[in-house]
């Protein structure tokens, strides 16, 4: 039922309450009570709730299953799920399939999965039927769980009950093993649905794209007669997810455009920004902002946010920095301080991303372990080596978080930039979980910076076991080798690369000029430009050198002469994006480059 205001829902109240207020009525009986816990529920008015259930004790009441179900459902609706499932737990002998429903509904929706799936085994065993409103939720909670066997025995009960073909009942099904990674039995199931509701089609494509199988969900979308905009939105989602933005960006100017019938919503502009920061296309992401707000989504908390990633991740800080003030203070919420906290540390600002974790303390709002990544990451970024081990001490102490191998590569990473070899090796060999190859590979770079040979030969080798595909680790070692005169561990090394077929793969990097996009290879000259971009490049050390620039050539190659050392450092790919770049736009423009990590 919708309320138009809170007039016409005090008058209601009111009418319902009357038979209670007055010492004339005759006792009122269990069930006087049954329309007041109804209307309660979903009004978030927990303390009358609460004073009707004590009005009830009063009279010396105790609730049926008819009135329990009412009761579990508003307490559960307005955030008190303990004391629906204490109540439960008192009432439930004799427990109608309605009151089953209210508690298994109320323990999925809180995340209670282990709990949900217990009440349904004991409903089943005390011979209570569910019905449509009982297994979507345990089929869920099973999901949730990942418990295939479970999930396949409730499947037979519904096939028993004659539910299986249930619009909500067979979507559910579908999601259950879509979720469990059991694509054949979805598959199955949805091809001998007699009826299949969009919801089907929707779960089974969601679950296609979240799996990587891109060309299934596509061949199912174009099946589709009836797309809505969950359809939509699940395709776009799942492009972005699988790196396919270019199909994401065609996919979204179909819905934006007057011929379709179906519109983004806030969660299409949620799941299309992502594409631009994986593609760097910041003039797409401009345009889709533009489209945000003229269709009024610029003032959701969430879709600024995922704009002030996309713009952090574009390159452009500054807008980054516009969504999040855009948001008043009293609505940013975990995310918002995260992604703001996560795009300084990103572009180098490690004091600003320390003051916004203060300001979020400062605002009530609790950190998680997402907020420590960025902003150990922030510290190590600049040189904050004391700041970001006292925020890393009080991780645990303070804040009651465990923390994960993450925070120890961002805490190895800032000992090492900061020259604290020994420390950061020290504390990768006591971590409490075996390090990662994130920590060896930070070990590694700081290695190489500060020329400590000895603890770069440790972390390399255990990268050739973590990583053993990696070119750039054996890269690098063999140089450090070769500076020292270790001629005969360089020769072992790149006997090493040929047994195991590593080849080194070309840097590649690209730039959007003009609202397209051009991709270079380190050393390529396929770009149209590449006479000019060479030219440039070959001229541009000695106006250089006029100023003392002297180039950096001890970590390129030691096979080759300065010469050719200096001019393989001229082609890296970053570097032919950059000269691209300024020999296509005007002066002063701002040149973004996005490397291949």
């Amino acid at each position: 039922m919708k309320w138009r205001n809170l007039t016409s829902q005090n008058s209601v109240l009111m009418a319902l309450l009357h038979p209670l207020r007055f010492q004339s009525t005759p006792s009122p009986s269990s069930l006087s009570y049954a329309p007041i816990f109804q209307f309660l529920t979903g009004l978030n008015l927990l303390k009358l709730g609460q004073q009707t259930h004590a009005h009830l004790i009063l009279r010396g009441l105790i609730p049926n299953s008819f009135l329990g179900a009412k009761m579990v459902a508003m307490y559960a609706s307005s955030g008190d799920i303990d004391s629906a499932i204490l109540l439960f737990d008192r009432i439930h002998q004799n427990a109608s399939t309605l009151l089953y429903n209210s508690i298994i509904r109320a323990s999925s929706l809180y995340g209670l999965s282990e709990r949900c799936v217990t009440v349904f085994k004991e409903m089943d065993s005390g011979g209570v039927r569910g019905d449509y409103f009982t297994f979507p939720f345990v089929l869920k909670s099973c999901a949730d769980l990942g418990d295939v066997r479970v999930g396949k025995c409730v499947h037979g009960k519904g096939l028993r009950s004659g539910l299986e073909f249930d619009f909500y009942v067979g979507t559910s099904l579908i999601d259950f093993y879509v979720k469990c990674g059991e694509f054949g039995d979805a598959r199955k199931l949805f091809d001998e649905m007699p009826v299949r509701d969009v919801s089907s089609w929707n779960a089974l494509i969601a679950g296609y794209m979240k799996n990587g199988l891109v060309q299934v969900a596509e061949d199912l979308f174009s099946q589709m007669s009836n797309k809505n905009i969950v359809s939509w939105t699940a395709m776009i989602s799942g492009y972005t997810q699988n790196g396919f933005a270019n199909n994401a960006f065609k996919l979204f100017d179909e819905m934006t455009n007057d011929s379709s019938n179906v519109k983004p919503n806030w969660v299409t502009i949620m799941s299309i920004l992502p594409a631009c920061a994986q593609s760097s296309d910041l003039e797409r992401g401009r345009k889709i902002h533009t489209y945000a707000t003229s269709i009024g989504l610029n003032v959701n908390v969430s879709v600024q946010t995922a704009l002030a990633a996309m713009y952090a991740k574009c390159g452009s800080l500054s807008n980054a920095q516009i969504c999040f003030e855009k948001t008043p203070r009293y609505k940013r919420n975990l995310v918002s301080w995260n992604t703001m906290i996560s795009a300084y540390a990103s572009h180098g600002h490690g004091i600003k991303s320390v003051a916004t974790f203060d300001d979020m303390i400062r605002a009530g709002v609790q950190p998680d372990a997402i907020t420590f990544t960025g902003l150990l990451s922030g510290c190590s970024h600049s040189g904050l080596v004391d700041t970001g081990l006292n925020y890393f001490n009080s991780i645990k102490t303070k804040y009651n978080i465990e923390p994960t191998q993450e925070h120890y590569a961002c805490v190895v990473d800032l000992l090492g930039r900061g020259g604290r070899l020994n420390e950061a090796y020290e504390l990768a060999s006591k971590m409490p979980m075996p390090p990662g190859a994130s920590i060896w590979g930070a070990l590694l770079s700081a290695s190489k910076t500060h020329r400590n040979l000895e603890i770069a030969e440790i972390s390399a080798k255990k990268l050739f076991v973590l990583e053993p595909e990696n070119s750039g680790n054996y890269v690098v070692l063999s140089n450090m080798y070769a500076e020292a005169g270790m001629w005969i561990e360089v020769n072992n090394l790149r006997n090493l690369l040929k047994t195991r077929g590593v080849k080194k793969n070309p840097g590649c990097s690209w730039i959007d000029v003009n609202g397209k996009l051009h991709t270079f290879l380190g050393g390529d000259k396929s770009h149209p430009m590449s006479g000019e971009i060479y030219e440039f490049l070959e001229a541009l050390p000695e106006k250089m050198k006029v100023f003392g620039y002297v180039a950096e050539t001890t970590f390129a190659l030691h096979d080759v002469s300065d010469e050719e050392r200096e001019q393989s450092l001229g082609s890296h790919s970053e570097k032919l994006a950059v000269a691209f770049g300024i020999l296509s736009t005007s002066s002063g423009a701002i040149i973004r480059v996005t490397e291949e990590p």
